[in-house]
């Protein structure tokens, strides 16, 4: 599978709020770095697991979209934004914040990621 197509299926995943569906996606060795309005931020594998159960007990869905999608090699660069509906209020989506972020794939999973995201 290309890495553009596995960047691709983990954002049309639940893996943000699924740390089951998460799993299949992270590389045993992931390390990500993430840039957020609270500094940088570095997260293994357990870290990320961790990171969407929480959020799953938060949000009743979670949605992404993509506005660009580059692939160069086994690198992927997304720009998207991340949309949630909360369990207090299930009807209404909300823009969580935009985000972007570079993905290397190694044996079909997630490997290395680096992101930045902003709040709306």
């Amino acid at each position: 599978m290309s890495a553009k197509k596995i960047v691709l299926d983990f954002y049309k995943s639940d893996a943000l709020i699924n740390p089951e569906v998460m799993e299949t996606f992270l590389h045993p060795a992931i390390q990500v770095e993430w840039r957020s309005s609270r500094g940088t931020i570095n997260m293994d594998r357990q870290d990320i697991l961790e990171l969407a159960s929480e959020l799953g007990k938060a949000y009743v869905r979670s949605k992404v979209r993509i506005s660009q999608l580059v692939k160069e090699g086994d690198t992927v660069a997304v720009y998207y934004s991340h949309y949630i509906k909360t369990v207090e209020n299930p009807r209404e989506e909300m823009l969580l914040a935009h985000f972007m972020a570079f993905w290397e794939v190694k044996d079909n999973q997630l490997y290395k990621g680096y992101q930045i995201s902003q709040l709306p």
